[in-house]
């Protein structure tokens, strides 16, 4: 249990059975009644933001999340299994945890890190940048590179990125997943 005097931003809080994620927090003290505690709290799972005020000194319940570093093995219809690379336990974790934004990035092998609660995974976070091979893409025309034109690439997960055209089949590229965004040739 903690107080008011506790918060900190990334605190997390068990709040009504769900998760939630201070991202902001105000201690006022006005001129006439009570002090109190103003905060933003993100849900863990959903990502929604709620405002929540507190009175000064108010217990709250503290939870203590822990980062592991989980390696994505296969999948099998509606699971994906990771194996979690401090007990090499095989972890199965549903693509709403996931999320459909990180899926088409998320390949056999792929060092991930996961979010855990009382030995579940509550969240799963690819690295920023991956590196893929582009399996389709148009072939790029002589003498078009300098202006400087993108054509669209389909990458071996099935994603799809625009990348300068004098890429070609089978060259392995760095992508910034979270913004579906070609970064250079490895």
């Amino acid at each position: 249990m903690a107080t008011t005097a506790n918060f900190r931003n990334g605190m997390v809080l068990d709040i009504d059975g769900q998760l939630f994620q201070m991202t902001y927090f105000q201690h006022v003290k006005p001129g006439k009644g009570g002090a109190f505690v103003r905060t933003k709290l993100k849900n863990v799972k959903t990502g929604a933001v709620i405002d929540r005020t507190w009175n000064a000194g108010e217990r709250v319940n503290d939870v203590r999340l822990e980062r592991r570093s989980i390696q994505f093995s296969y999948a099998d219809g509606h699971f994906y299994h990771f194996m979690d690379m401090q007990t090499f336990d095989d972890v199965m974790i549903t693509d709403d945890v996931i999320g459909q934004q990180q899926l088409k990035y998320l390949k056999e092998g792929m060092e991930c890190e996961g979010l855990v609660h009382n030995e579940t995974v509550l969240l799963v976070d690819l690295p920023n940048f991956v590196e893929l091979k582009i399996t389709t893409t148009d072939p790029g025309v002589r003498g078009d590179t300098a202006t400087g034109g993108t054509k669209p690439a389909t990458l071996e997960t099935g994603a799809t990125v625009q990348v300068p055209l004098f890429l070609e089949e089978g060259q392995v590229i760095r992508v910034d997943r979270r913004e579906d965004k070609y970064l250079t040739r490895v």
